[in-house]
């Protein structure tokens, strides 16, 4: 199963299924290519870390699209490498029905909430300070709607009574990391099935 990852921030997600490809943790995969929308982010440096081709992409705006021409480019670029599976790892652009459509609706993206509560942006933020005693994270297929798509895994984390936020974003993110390789090496190994 060949794999994109696309990512905008500090890549540690995506450094979770780079360290477990390396690690023989993802049988049956083979980690292709990892892109950012953002010339600077660390992403990027960790998959070189990992010897994975890594490029920057120029997105075409700061909104949360990317523009219509810059996203035929990226259309082009990734379908070169043939993937199976594109992996959204802190990737923060909305992509497009026609971008799907591309790649057969075959991209995942990880959450950080137990959809369908608090989607969108700020997810640890808003389940803190809604005081819930419970949240998580989300691994699902990605649709035209933000955070909608078919739920395919969840790994809960309980928020204690004197939990700081910034303890809530580490428990979440160590669960994240948990979480989105176990999907990939499934997906893989045909536990997981693909959109019809």
């Amino acid at each position: 199963m060949k794999i994109v990852i696309l990512g905008s921030g500090n890549g540690s997600n995506a450094e979770a299924i780079l360290r477990s490809a390396a690690e023989g943790q993802l049988d049956n995969t083979s980690i292709v290519g990892v892109f950012s929308d953002v010339e600077e982010s660390k992403i990027l440096i960790h998959s070189k870390k990992y010897n994975v081709p890594a490029r920057f992409l120029f997105p075409g705006g700061k909104n949360s699209i990317i523009m219509q021409e810059e996203e035929n480019y990226w259309i082009n670029e990734l379908k070169v490498l043939k993937p199976d599976l594109i992996v959204l790892a802190g990737f923060m652009r909305i992509l497009s029905k026609k971008f799907l459509e591309a790649f057969n609706y075959r991209v995942i993206n990880l959450h950080p909430s137990l959809l369908p509560s608090f989607p969108g942006l700020n997810s640890i933020e808003q389940a803190f300070n809604k005081k819930v005693k419970i949240t998580g994270c989300t691994v699902h297929w990605v649709n035209v709607d933000i955070d909608d798509g078919e739920i395919i895994a969840q790994a809960p984390v309980r928020i204690m009574t004197d939990d700081v936020l910034e303890l809530v974003k580490q428990k979440v993110q160590a669960a994240e990391h948990m979480l989105l390789p176990w999907v990939i090496r499934d997906l893989a190994n045909g536990t997981i099935s693909f959109p019809e």
